[in-house]
């Protein structure tokens, strides 16, 4: 009885060629074009914008932090706009000619090694008023890693100098006392204060790898959000079979046939799982292979948790249709099914972080985003796209969209038994 079932909604489903497109080209379309176009929102090129240089020092220390600045973002600009050579590179930048000008001051290469000078300001990022808010604070961090990696480098390498200056004292005064010279095993331990407390370049990539974590790239965030989005939309087209099945009899017949409550409401709920499964692999695949293809970035799957993943994608999946099924039994027209099922997904996508991002939400939109089944599965998905989750750190949004499902079962199978009877 259920397989029959089953394949009645299967044949149904094929024959609504409008509903199918929605579910499968509509998510599509929005991952492509919000991709692409919010690419450089979330991820500022940083490294092909216009700049100037103004080296005032000229030491060893600044040329090396020009050095290192230019293997990053390329070499600065030698002439402005206008063709001259950019002396007055305030002017540039004010005007837009420029996104920015890096402005080393006299005595760089002596502040960064002493520790009495430290406080004075040696590196000045002078940028263009219009700059992205974003591109400005990736220089300014970037340039505070730079200056604290040599500033660490540089002190290191005073303290290995002292300490073999010692080392060769302490073998002179041997000499001179006419004793025998001992190689001591390792050289002698400093006290702390000579010892410049550093950052290993492990924790360094650590650091920004958590950093950028926080905030997903626009293929990184778009991709899973409009997944979930996409696995909702079945709202519109599990609506308008149900309604046309009561409509002309059929749900009517199968009640007077004995088949039970439970039954009906599986076999329309598992075609919707396989479609939601076909969804996902779509969306993904898109990800991954067409969007390097169209000029954006590409979706990694390296290294997830192929599991987490799975019963996320299963939390949403049930949450969806459990909804779908729900708001199917409460509608009576096919118009009410257009209208209510879509406003409802929409409402749910604005506050969940679908449609704007809940890092960018002033604090108490993001505490109401904490309500949406959609930011469930959002969140769910982030956690094992971007930021590595095994299946036990996916318990908490998997646990909060199959409670959502099993009240929404509930309600179903209310609404579903006075509309069959």
């Amino acid at each position: 009885m259920l397989f029959a079932l089953i394949k009645k909604e299967l044949l149904a489903l094929i024959r609504d060629v409008h509903g199918l497109a929605a579910l499968f080209l509509l998510p599509t379309v929005f991952i492509i074009i919000m991709s692409l176009a919010l690419k450089d929102v979330y991820s500022p090129p940083v490294k092909s914008l216009p700049y100037a240089v103004e080296n005032r020092d000229n030491g060893k220390l600044a040329v090396t932090l020009v050095e290192e600045w230019e293997k990053r973002h390329g070499k600065p600009q030698k002439y402005s706009a206008d063709g001259k050579p950019p002396d007055n590179w305030k002017a540039a930048v004010q005007s837009g000619k420029l996104s920015y000008a890096l402005v080393i001051e006299k005595d760089f290469s002596n502040v960064i090694v002493d520790e009495k000078l430290a406080d004075g300001i040696r590196v000045r990022l002078i940028t263009d008023p219009g700059l992205d808010g974003s591109a400005f604070a990736a220089n300014k961090a970037e340039l505070v890693m730079i200056a604290s990696e040599m500033r660490a480098q540089a002190l290191l390498a005073m303290s290995r100098t002292q300490l073999a200056q010692q080392s060769q004292m302490i073998q002179q005064a041997q000499q001179a006392r006419r004793q025998p010279a001992v190689q001591p095993s390792q050289p002698p331990s400093p006290k702390a204060s000579d010892v410049p407390v550093t950052v290993t370049a492990q924790a360094l990539v650590d650091s920004e790898r958590l950093a950028a974590g926080s905030r997903p790239t626009a293929v990184q965030q778009n991709v899973p959000a409009w997944l979930v989005f996409g696995m909702f939309f079945v709202v519109a087209s599990l609506s308008n079979l149900f309604i046309q099945e009561r409509q002309c009899g059929a749900l009517a017949r199968l009640a007077s046939l004995g088949v039970p409550i439970h039954v009906m409401i599986w076999s329309k709920a598992i075609p919707y799982l396989w479609i939601n499964g076909l969804q996902a692999a779509l969306m993904l695949a898109v990800g991954v292979w067409m969007m390097p293809l169209l000029g954006g970035d590409a979706l990694s799957l390296q290294g997830i948790n192929w599991g987490a993943l799975a019963l996320v994608l299963l939390g949403v999946s049930m949450a969806a249709i459990s909804m779908a099924l729900a708001l199917a039994s409460l509608v009576r027209t096919s118009a009410q099914a257009a209208t209510i099922g879509p406003v409802v997904n929409i409402l749910m996508a604005a506050l969940g972080g679908v449609m704007v991002p809940k890092f960018v939400m002033p604090d108490f939109m993001q505490k109401i985003s904490e309500f949406s089944p959609m930011n469930w599965g959002l969140e769910g998905m982030l956690d094992v796209l971007l930021r590595g989750s095994d299946m036990a750190g996916v318990v908490q949004p998997v646990s909060r969209l199959m409670g959502f499902a099993a009240l929404m079962v509930v309600a179903t199978a209310i609404l579903f038994r006075r509309r069959v009877n």
